[in-house]
């Protein structure tokens, strides 16, 4: 887990110094989301930031693999060993793999991406400078999560819920986003629920 404050107009330093989650949860302003006008396409796809041939969705692949990966003509990775978080789940082949945006695309734009350039986007969309903005995971659970925030989605596996509402959190303050009020009191309810303790 990893909760920090941020000091500038780009996105956090995932070196910045952390702070307690009470204190990262009251740093997130508190605002109605904004409603309409997204589509996934505003966001751009995966890109090869680094020019080495693998995309973002290869990269996080490659580094959440417990084994080394494999990977065809195309540089597509084929197979790996990645442990799902949200459902305590290992998976061999990477078709049977999602990469999540923990915060997802939706929920950024109605708290606040809607306002961004389109690179600033596109930047948010491939983030690779912080270990907890995109994670692999059953593609199933993956896809029932959705859009959701912590209102209406949580892990299934309740071993999940601590690490999840703090990366949760550590994205939006990274990327100066808002918590709508309903979203802000199920973080914080299911923080206390389950006896979530976090120290800087």
């Amino acid at each position: 887990m990893a909760l920090f404050a941020p000091h500038s107009a780009a996105p956090a330093s995932a070196a910045a110094p952390r702070i307690s989650f009470s204190a990262a949860l009251q740093r997130l302003p508190v605002k109605s989301e904004h409603i309409g006008g997204y589509t996934r396409s505003l966001f751009g796809g995966w890109i090869d930031a680094d020019g080495d041939g693998f995309n973002t969705r290869a990269e996080v692949l490659i580094s959440e693999s417990k084994v080394s990966v494999t990977w065809n003509a195309r540089r597509t990775i084929l197979t790996g060993r990645w442990y799902s978080l949200y459902d305590a789940t290992t998976w061999t082949k990477a078709s049977d793999v999602d990469i999540d945006h923990v915060v997802p695309l939706a929920e950024a734009w109605r708290s606040g991406a809607w306002g961004w350039s389109r690179d600033r986007r596109v930047a948010y969309a491939n983030d690779l400078g912080a270990g907890w903005t995109l994670r692999a995971v059953t593609d199933n659970v993956n896809q029932a999560k959705g859009d959701d925030d912590p209102a209406n989605w949580m892990p299934p596996y309740a071993g999940a819920t601590c690490r999840y509402l703090a990366d949760w959190v550590s994205v939006k303050l990274r990327w100066r986003l808002s918590v709508d009020p309903a979203e802000r009191s199920s973080i914080a309810s299911w923080w206390d629920r389950r006896g979530c303790a976090f120290r800087p």
